[in-house]
Order: C-alpha cells, then sequence, then structure tokens
C-alpha cells in the first residue's frame, strides 16, 4: 500500500516537472535565449502567502541558517529539476525488485 502511494505521489511529482520544463521552454523560444524560472519564483507566483509561511516557519522551527543556507539555495533551482529529483526519490522508495525464482549459478 505504502509502495503505491510513493509510486503515485513520484508520478505527480514528474507531471509538475514536465508542465514547469514546458512553461520554460516555451519561454525560451519566445525571448530566443535560455530561460529557467528558480521555484521560489513560480511559488510566489502561484501563493506568496504559503512561501511567507513556510520561511516563518523552517525559520522558527530550524533557524534562520537553515533557511537562509539550505532552502533558499535549492528554492533557487529550476522548478522542473527540483520536482524531477523529487519523483526520482519517491519513485525508488516506492520501486519492488522482481524476484527471480530458478536464478542460480551453474558449474559448468
Amino acid at each position: 500500500m505504502f509502495r503505491f502511494l510513493f509510486r503515485l505521489a513520484a508520478m505527480v511529482a514528474l507531471a509538475i516537472a514536465v508542465i514547469m520544463a514546458v512553461l520554460d521552454a516555451t519561454r525560451t523560444v519566445a525571448a530566443s535565449h535560455l530561460v529557467m524560472t528558480p521555484l521560489k519564483v513560480s511559488w510566489s507566483a502561484v501563493s506568496p502567502d504559503t512561501l511567507a509561511r513556510t520561511e516563518a516557519f523552517v525559520r522558527e522551527k530550524a533557524g534562520a541558517v537553515a533557511w537562509d543556507q539550505v532552502i533558499d539555495k535549492a528554492l533557487d533551482l529550476p522548478g522542473f529539476v527540483l520536482f524531477a529529483a523529487l519523483a526520482f526519490l519517491l519513485y525508488a522508495i516506492g520501486y519492488r525488485r522482481q524476484r527471480r525464482a530458478g536464478n542460480f549459478a551453474v558449474n559448468a
């Protein structure tokens, strides 16, 4: 059950990554130069209130250094890169290896 939820979350993250990549590709073609939108810019355009609340929460619970040194730097990366990495990580957690029966080493 949990593997299914991780794979489902990976599929959603991958869909978001593809959408963000298509948006950046469209902007790149329109501007005639490479455009990669940081996740912080996309997040603040969609919901600036939640970005501010998340920043306040992290600063309160983990300290200002955690926000300034780690999370703020990560949010400066392109959104499609972060969501693709998240999709890979979630899929790797939810991946179930196939067990093969009868694969024994044979001495010839």
